[in-house]
């Protein structure tokens, strides 16, 4: 431990490793920019995660109100990120294809703190594991990710504790393939929004939910685009189709019933 009498800003933040982490291979100016965004990105997926994985635990022992926080503070640092796109969006094509060889095969797409936000609200897909068999502890955390319940799963138990119909063929469904909608619990969905101040506590989670869908959503929305203006429709690194891949992930809900109900009220 080091002494807090001695403490710096740089030491407790660790400035001269982090500041010295950024290494662009080429020569280009706006590579610099690329990295860094990446990088902060990354940085914000890791403190999202950190609040998520609370969120579900705290849901999990029936805490809900003390879940909203932590809910509450990804879907802010969501529409930082989401912004910063605009930041990306001042580098040119011309600017971009200077140096996007140097890319190699690497791509966001293979980002595994990404994947394991998606499987941690429910959007589960084990193809994603082949990107991180060099990095063992990134493999078993997206591994860990897959198989244990999403913050939905720990949702769906709660309200059938409470005495909502959920059904149980969803209760004990194997949680790490993706999750399907189910009319069943649309319904029990609906008789919390049919009747909030009896299920106030889910219907706040509810919504609390809903905003973090809404953001990722927004999200995906603005890094089309931002790829769209800088490459077009050309192919992305890493052997992904681009834009037009993109474009496949707004259709995406992690929450599928949240977004149903409201053509049933």
């Amino acid at each position: 431990m080091t002494d807090a009498a001695n403490m710096t800003y740089a030491r407790y933040l660790d400035l001269d490793r982090l500041l010295s982490a950024q290494h662009p291979i080429s020569d280009q100016h706006d590579e610099m920019l690329f990295v860094i965004i990446h990088q902060t990105k990354e940085l914000w997926l890791k403190q999202i995660l950190h609040e998520v994985v609370l969120a579900r635990d705290l849901i999990r022992s029936g805490d809900l109100a003390a879940s909203y926080k932590s809910l509450a503070r990804v879907s802010r640092i969501q529409a930082v990120m989401t912004q910063s796109w605009d930041v990306l969006s001042t580098m040119t094509p011309a600017d971009y294809l200077r140096f996007r060889a140097v890319l190699g095969t690497s791509s966001g797409f293979q980002s595994d703190q990404f994947r394991r936000l998606e499987c941690l609200l429910g959007l589960k897909d084990a193809r994603f594991l082949r990107f991180q068999e060099d990095r063992p502890e990134a493999y078993a955390a997206l591994k860990s990710a897959i198989e244990e319940p999403s913050v939905y799963d720990e949702a769906l138990a709660q309200m059938a504790r409470a005495g909502l119909p959920v059904p149980a063929e969803v209760l004990s469904r194997d949680v790490s393939v993706p999750y399907q909608p189910s009319e069943g619990v649309q319904a029990a969905w609906l008789e919390v929004y049919r009747d909030t101040e009896r299920w106030w506590a889910f219907y706040q989670l509810g919504e609390k939910l809903v905003d973090l869908d809404d953001a990722l959503l927004t999200w995906r929305h603005k890094h089309v685009v931002t790829i769209e203006r800088i490459i077009g429709r050309r192919a992305g690194t890493g052997g992904t189709e681009g834009a037009a891949y993109l474009m496949t992930t707004l259709e995406k809900r992690c929450f599928p019933e949240l977004w149903s109900i409201r053509t049933r009220l």
